[in-house]
């Protein structure tokens, strides 16, 4: 049997709930009203955020009740293919894919699109998009949904992926200087020498060789499950792994006497989970002044030199003119440019971009980079971007990699 299969491209721009909602509840309008009468399900990363959170309310989850571990446990790839499993049991007729290959690395994305492909002749797919590499091939049928819902048929998709490459223009103004640079003793901001770090039993970071040094540019790179997130929180000071370890931070030894704070003043922090962080009325002048003090939101009066400053930084993104709109009420490309010039107002001597195009088209992913770029080129900020992605419009000096081995991940520099 001929399975109908979609593309659907969006932009950040576009509310796909209306959408999906209707095919779901047997309402699509053509072309999908083919759809109507039939059983669906949805494949996506909400789905999988109400099954972690009813596993937490019942310490039980349908998703994994053949298995010892929890949904929440497992990586983001088995988390997507344990999901995978458990739709495809409820036989749908068709299963809408959100954007199915976000927060994956290469290789659980090739795996996962290896299983898509030879299910193609089995269920119908509905491939949600914002990243135009992320169209899996044996769908030949697309359309663009429009903001106000409406959908333009794409003739050639192959011409119209082509189309939709983006470069963004490089900002027209010139980097805000810092109110006072930070004076480092020394020029290896952060140095690991021979760190491992074991749970238990289990080795998660073996030997791990790493300097960070003033005003490079750096990408950590490995798959899910490699301690990407462990190495992060022992730079951050968050992991208590880091006492006791040949670690340094900023000139000082681990545990020599600091405390978090002084090392979280010296670092400028985005990831997109801290959008949800400023989810009340908090403006966006004063959510990029708050970078002065690291809290969420502004609850002091600041000084006439901070608000200037920050005023700059939002003349370079070009955004001066929503100072007074309400955070949350940006697109999400506009939230992780202002998140971005939060974490820089105070020029810290390390910024660490924890999957800043996350989520993002690739319009925003483009005018994200370009900000980075220039960050990169025009300030004496170090910069640590981690990505599963390798972006063509952000250019790193240098990679280190996780490899997992049975032992634990081992670092190698590129």
């Amino acid at each position: 049997m001929q399975q109908n299969h979609w593309a659907v491209f969006l932009s950040n721009d576009t509310d796909t709930k209306p959408f999906v909602k209707d095919i779901l509840e047997g309402k699509a309008a053509p072309p999908f009203n083919a759809f109507n009468h039939l059983k669906g399900a949805l494949f996506s990363n909400i789905t999988l955020t109400e099954l972690i959170e009813e596993e937490a309310r019942r310490d039980f989850s349908e998703v994994t009740k053949n298995s010892n571990r929890q949904l929440s446990s497992l990586s983001s790839g088995e988390q997507k293919k344990a999901l995978l499993a458990f739709l495809l049991a409820q036989q749908p007729d068709y299963i809408i894919l959100d954007n199915p290959f976000d927060n994956l690395d290469k290789e659980s994305q090739q795996s996962l699109k290896q299983a898509l492909t030879q299910l193609a002749e089995q269920v119908s797919f509905i491939q949600l998009i914002t990243r135009r590499v992320d169209h899996l091939s044996f769908i030949g049928q697309a359309v663009q949904l429009e903001i106000n819902n409406t959908l333009i048929p794409i003739a050639n998709i192959s011409t119209y992926i082509q189309e939709q490459h983006h470069t963004a223009a490089a900002l027209s103004k010139a980097i805000p200087p810092p109110i006072h640079p930070y004076k480092i003793s020394s020029k290896e901001l952060i140095k690991f020498t021979n760190v491992s770090v074991h749970y238990g039993e289990r080795c998660i970071l073996q030997n791990i060789n790493w300097t960070i040094g003033n005003n490079e540019f750096w990408q950590l790179i490995g798959p899910n499950g490699s301690g990407k997130t462990t190495l992060l929180t022992m730079i951050t000071g968050d992991n208590v792994k880091g006492y006791g370890q040949n670690l340094e931070l900023f000139g000082r030894r681990k545990g020599s006497g600091e405390t978090v704070w002084e090392i979280k003043d010296k670092i400028g922090y985005v990831t997109p989970a801290m959008t949800n962080l400023f989810s009340t009325r908090h403006t966006l002048e004063d959510m990029v002044v708050s970078g002065f003090f690291d809290s969420i939101g502004l609850y002091v009066q600041a000084p006439e030199m901070q608000l200037r400053l920050a005023n700059k930084w939002l003349e370079l993104i070009e955004m001066e003119h929503l100072k007074h709109i309400a955070f949350c009420e940006l697109s999400l490309g506009l939230q992780r440019k202002a998140l971005i010039a939060r974490a820089m107002v105070k020029h810290p001597p390390l910024l660490i971009l924890d999957e800043p195009a996350f989520g993002l088209d690739d319009h925003n992913t483009a005018m994200v980079g370009s900000l980075i770029n220039q960050i990169a080129a025009e300030s004496n900020t170090s910069i640590l971007y981690v990505s599963h992605r390798t972006e063509e419009g952000i250019n790193p000096q240098f990679f280190f990699e996780l490899v997992p081995t049975e032992n634990g991940s081992v670092g190698i520099i590129k």
